[in-house]
């Protein structure tokens, strides 16, 4: 293992002051050893400071460090260690969205579909499911022909989360209008997937009452509506439903993390201009972090406006979220750019992350593409991720 600070471009001199290699960082406050962990580097602690008391939080930016027993902050060697850091990001997350709820929200699905239209090789609904008791998610589902024609066909599925839109919602993911680039449920579909697309909460049409449903955030209660559309997909007979994908752009690029990081079922997840760390994101200019304002607003986590001017403090951050989704297949798609989310920030994440990936002996499945455009989701990048479903789902034995 090399012994270096994460500042590389602000050493001086280094020192031995016991074994291995020691050097001082003109940014960090002591003697700093850190280890490089195969693709990324990750600080173990400062010997100046070796002996503080335990923190309340760790290292947003090093996603492999866990904490021993004995209060030592380390790499995880082994996936099983790291599972512990899994647990530590997920009670982080409980902490501002509220915690997910159990089987009491999980009511029948009744179903309920208001139109069918054809849409040459493929049917579209519209329609509505109950996610919890007192609600119903506005949704699309697209059928291609093919299952109706051919029985026992079963054919994989994703969910197809849409970008923020405050007019038809799911509706430019199936390609009712909106932006150009952003009708990935309509394309999938005339690849022979089925695909779901829920409204996401306080968008267009869907308006439920976040307070009174007893929801902390609007985040969880998507990442709610998004588990039991899995449920939906899960039911229906044509469906291989062994495991599914997700794909989302701008909201619904996070949204897509987001549900994964707590729903198993989710196999391939792809996020396209979806995330920077919250450290990065518009600079930290803290007029962002305002109550109603960015991430504060209530569709989103309210809870994290009582960080601003204190970030780093946030008890999860995509560094951590991106990690959890290993061991499985992501694809990030992060133009070079985006206005809305800076791609350095993106590839700091992406580095500190396959790491984890590693440990479970699968560092290529975290895959990254940086394609020269705004806040958008190119064609060649669509294609890139409807060949890793194509490939991930029709062979999920």
């Amino acid at each position: 293992m090399a012994l270096a600070c994460m500042h590389t471009s602000n050493r001086v001199a280094a020192t031995s002051a016991t074994t291995g290699t020691h050097r001082r960082c003109k940014r960090c406050p002591g003697w700093l050893l850190s280890v490089t962990v195969g693709l990324g580097a990750v600080v173990i602690g400062s010997i100046a400071s070796a002996q503080s008391s335990r923190p309340a939080r760790l290292p947003h930016d090093q996603p492999l460090v866990i904490r021993t027993a004995e209060g030592q902050l380390r790499p995880a060697r082994t996936a099983e260690e790291w599972e512990q850091r899994r647990a530590e990001i997920r009670r982080g997350l409980e902490g501002i969205m509220g915690r997910l709820p159990g089987e009491e929200k999980r009511c029948p699905l009744d179903v309920r579909v208001e139109e069918e239209v054809d849409a040459g090789t493929y049917v579209r609904q519209k329609l509505t499911y109950q996610s919890e008791p007192g609600c119903r998610v506005p949704a699309y589902l697209l059928i291609p022909k093919v299952v109706r024609e051919k029985k026992g066909l079963k054919v994989p599925a994703a969910l197809c989360l849409h970008p923020t839109d405050n007019t038809i919602g799911p509706g430019v993911v199936v390609g009712l209008g909106g932006k150009a680039n952003r009708a990935y449920a309509a394309e999938l579909a005339e690849r022979g997937f089925v695909t779901l697309a829920p409204n996401y909460p306080l968008l267009a049409q869907y308006q439920p009452d976040l307070k009174k449903l007893g929801w902390e955030s609007g985040t969880l209660k998507a990442v709610w509506d998004n588990i039991r559309g899995l449920d939906l997909l899960q039911s229906l007979p044509y469906v291989e439903g062994r495991a599914f994908g997700a794909i989302g752009h701008s909201l619904g690029g996070h949204n897509s993390i987001f549900t994964a990081v707590w729903e198993p079922r989710l196999q391939v997840i792809i996020s396209s201009c979806g995330f920077d760390s919250f450290v990065d994101y518009y600079g930290g200019d803290e007029k962002n972090w305002q109550p109603e304002r960015g991430w504060c607003q209530t569709r989103y986590m309210p809870k994290l406006a009582q960080y601003r001017g204190r970030l780093t403090k946030i008890p999860f951050d995509f560094y951590e979220l991106i990690a959890a989704l290993a061991p499985r297949h992501v694809l990030v798609v992060a133009p070079l750019h985006d206005g809305n989310f800076r791609v350095d920030s993106v590839r700091r994440i992406v580095t500190a992350a396959r790491p984890v990936f590693a440990l479970y002996g699968h560092a290529e499945r975290l895959q990254a593409e940086y394609p020269d455009a705004g806040h958008d989701f190119p064609d060649a990048m669509r294609q890139k991720a409807y060949d890793l479903l194509e490939k991930v789902l029709r062979t999920t034995p």
